[in-house]
């Protein structure tokens, strides 16, 4: 079996060209991408807080929910990759348990949800196309953004599908 030396020249993990490797590079780019999330969000809060009118605080709160998700993601990618450079597995991290066990049941709802996102997003386009005139064009920007919800939603179900499917 090849040691540990071979494997890191293989993958190139530890490459010290600039002092660290590559995967704290990334960790450390990751937080300081969390960070700037973290300040924009306090903006956004602020910014909200101030908004007399109730259809700018609507669209302000979909922004700060949306803003709330991604630093959560960006949080257990971080977790993740710290989980891969202490050998450990923290709570948040993306680093799951087998899916094996939940494959059958698992497997067919994954394919119902599919369906009923897909489902979703048709009648989410027929009424974009619908509304369009409505309110300054607002009614179209709001189903377009649920519409790319949907279409994210597709793609991490496939990717669950996939996961279920290997195990």
């Amino acid at each position: 079996m090849e040691n540990y030396a071979d494997v890191d020249a293989m993958f190139n993990l530890t490459n010290v060209s600039e002092g660290i490797s590559p995967i704290e590079k990334l960790l450390n780019e990751f937080e300081a991408h969390e960070a700037k999330e973290e300040k924009a969000l306090e903006v956004y809060r602020t910014a909200l807080e101030r908004m007399p009118n109730r259809s700018t605080r609507f669209l302000l709160q979909l922004i700060v929910s949306d803003e709330e998700k991604h630093r959560a993601v960006i949080h257990a990618m971080i977790a993740t990759l710290q989980g891969s450079l202490t050998w450990t597995k923290p709570a948040d991290s993306l680093e799951g348990e087998e899916l094996a066990s939940l494959n059958g049941k698992l497997h067919a709802v994954t394919e119902d949800f599919i369906r009923l996102e897909k489902d979703g997003i048709q009648e989410y386009k027929t009424l974009a196309k619908e509304s369009s005139g409505y309110y300054h064009g607002l009614f179209k920007i709001l189903l377009d953004s649920m519409i790319r919800d949907s279409e994210k939603h597709v793609q991490l179900l496939e990717f669950l599908k996939d996961k279920l499917k290997a195990s």
